[in-house]
C-alpha cells in the first residue's frame, strides 16, 4: 500500500518497511507478486524500493492520450505527442552515456542549450533520414515541422504554442515526477537522485542504451 501511495519506499523515509522487504524474502516475493497483479515491476535500486507501472499500465501510470493531453497544447495530434517523447529521449542523452560505473555525464543543462541541441537534432534527423522514414523509422521530418511551427518568443513564456512554453511544460511534468530539478529562476535543469538511480539500473543496460542513440541518429567511438 505504501508503494501504490508513493511509488518509491526508502530505507531513510521507512526503514522498518524497507527491511521488511530487503532482509526477508518472503515478503519480498509477495510484494512483487502483488506488483505484477497490479501490472506493476517491483525494483530495488540502491537503498529504494521502485514501485514502476508497465508500459501498458494507464491506471497507474499514463496512457499516450493522457500524456498528449498533458504535454502538448489544446487539439495537439500524434506528431506532437512524438516530439514531446523525443524532447525526453533527447534531455537523457544529454545527461547520460550509458558508460562507466555511473551513466551520468553532466551534472546540469541549461534551457537554452536543451533546445538549440533538439533543434540541430531534429534538423540532421530530417536531412539524413528520409531512407530510414520510407522504412517505417522514425519521421524526423514531422516532429521538424511540428517544433517549427512553434511560435519562438522571448523568455518566461508559458504557452504550449511556443517552443519555450513547449519544453517548460515538459519540464513541469517530469518535475512533479520527481524525475528532474527545474530551476525556473536561471532555467537550469538538473536530474534527481531517482532518475539517476532508474537510468543506471534499468534503462541503461546496453541493449536499451543503444535502442535509445539509434531512435536519436547518435553515435560515439566504439559504439
Amino acid at each position: 500500500y505504501y508503494l501504490l501511495e508513493y511509488h518509491e519506499l526508502g530505507e531513510e523515509v521507512q526503514e522498518r518497511l524497507y527491511r521488511g522487504y530487503a532482509e526477508n524474502e518472503r515478503i519480498q516475493n509477495l510484494v512483487k507478486s502483488q506488483g505484477e497483479a497490479a501490472q506493476c515491476d517491483i525494483e530495488r535500486y540502491g537503498n529504494v524500493v521502485y514501485l514502476i507501472p508497465k508500459e501498458d499500465n494507464a491506471f497507474l501510470g499514463f496512457s499516450k492520450a493522457q500524456l498528449k493531453q498533458v504535454l502538448c497544447k489544446s487539439g495537439g495530434t500524434d506528431k506532437d505527442y512524438y516530439l514531446s517523447q523525443f524532447v525526453i529521449l533527447t534531455l537523457l542523452v544529454e545527461f547520460y552515456d550509458g558508460q562507466g560505473s555511473s551513466s551520468k555525464t553532466r551534472d546540469y543543462i541549461r534551457v537554452g542549450e536543451l533546445q538549440n541541441v533538439l533543434s540541430q537534432r531534429l534538423k540532421a534527423g530530417a536531412e539524413n533520414g528520409e531512407e530510414e522514414e520510407e522504412k517505417g523509422g522514425i519521421a524526423f521530418s514531422n516532429m521538424l515541422e511540428v517544433y517549427e511551427a512553434l511560435r519562438s518568443e522571448e523568455k518566461g513564456s508559458r504557452a504550449k504554442t511556443t517552443k519555450e512554453g513547449f519544453l517548460h511544460n515538459i519540464l513541469n511534468f517530469l518535475q512533479k515526477q520527481g524525475l528532474v530539478d527545474y530551476v525556473e529562476v536561471d532555467e537550469t535543469i538538473k536530474t534527481t537522485k531517482k532518475l539517476d538511480n532508474f537510468m543506471d539500473w534499468n534503462l541503461l543496460n546496453q541493449n536499451h542504451y543503444q535502442r535509445v542513440l539509434r531512435v536519436l541518429g547518435v553515435r560515439g567511438e566504439g559504439q
